[in-house]
Formats: C-alpha cells, sequence, structure tokens
C-alpha cells in the first residue's frame, strides 16, 4: 500500500506488538466507558495517554500489562521508531479530554460520538497495524510549523 503521509522521527524505539496491544485494550477501555457511563476508565486512560506522550511511557499502566502479555507468549519484540506512536498518544490524548469535558458538561451525545471515533481509531491500530494519526500528521505539520518554516527562509 502506498503512502503519502509522514510521521514525526523520534530518537526512541518502541515494540509494535506492545503498540498495537495497548490499541486493543484501549478499544476495550472505551467500551466499559460506554456501557457503563462511568467516568473512571476515561479518566484512566487520560492519565495512561498522558504518560505515553511524554517522556514517562515507562510508567504507563497499559504498556506494561501489553508488554507482560506479550512476553508471555513469547512474541519477540518488532522494534520501530517511536514518532509516531508519541503523537499518536498526544492525539489519544486529546480525545480522551475531549470525552471527559464533553461528558461532565451534561454533552454525553458528543461525548460518545467522540469516543465511538476514538474506538475506530483504537481498532484500526490494534487489528490492521493503521496509525490515524500518521494520516493526520501532515495536515497539523502544515498548520502549526510549515508556515514558520517558510518565514524563516525569507
Amino acid at each position: 500500500m502506498k503512502s503519502n503521509a509522514f510521521c514525526p522521527i523520534s530518537d526512541r524505539k518502541i515494540d509494535e506488538h506492545v503498540a498495537r496491544l495497548n490499541g486493543g485494550i484501549t478499544l476495550s477501555i472505551l467500551a466499559v466507558f460506554i456501557i457503563s457511563g462511568n467516568l473512571v476508565p476515561i479518566f484512566f486512560l487520560i492519565v495512561d495517554f498522558a504518560l505515553r506522550s511524554g517522556k514517562f511511557s515507562r510508567y504507563s499502566v497499559l504498556s506494561y500489562i501489553s508488554k507482560n502479555i506479550l512476553k508471555s507468549l513469547k512474541i519477540k519484540p518488532d522494534l520501530i521508531n517511536a514518532g509516531p506512536k508519541i503523537f499518536a498518544a498526544r492525539i489519544g490524548l486529546i480525545f480522551n479530554i475531549a470525552i471527559f469535558i464533553s461528558f461532565i458538561l451534561g454533552l454525553s451525545s458528543i461525548a460518545f460520538l467522540i469516543t465511538g471515533i476514538f474506538a475506530i481509531c483504537a481498532f484500526l491500530e490494534s487489528v490492521f497495524g493503521f496509525c490515524v494519526a500518521c494520516q493526520i500528521y501532515p495536515f497539523v505539520y502544515k498548520l502549526l510549523y510549515f508556515n514558520k518554516i517558510q518565514k524563516a527562509k525569507i
């Protein structure tokens, strides 16, 4: 499959199997929120995504669980550049904060709509290894950085 998307690059590596399993666990946690209407799962995801979107990913409960599941199944790591997954975690953090705020403001329909969109993204990552954030990144890059770079060249 040819893609015109480009992603951020990092000096860190991550196991792709862990990232995909994190997506599956995230999908399960989102399902718990949809079924229960309880914000605790979303608050948990906010904390976990905040850890994974910065330099504290080693403290992520989801990553810890995923690593141990994969270790017990004796699945060898498939190391990839962490940049795209860090960016995806930041997008996931934004999704979770939007869900949380929408729900506490009484906008539960919007919260569940955002949850559904986020669940689709987590499903695509988990099942197909398709990173929606990598498709979004070129637009974010252009919006935030491209104009600054062009002005600096002048």
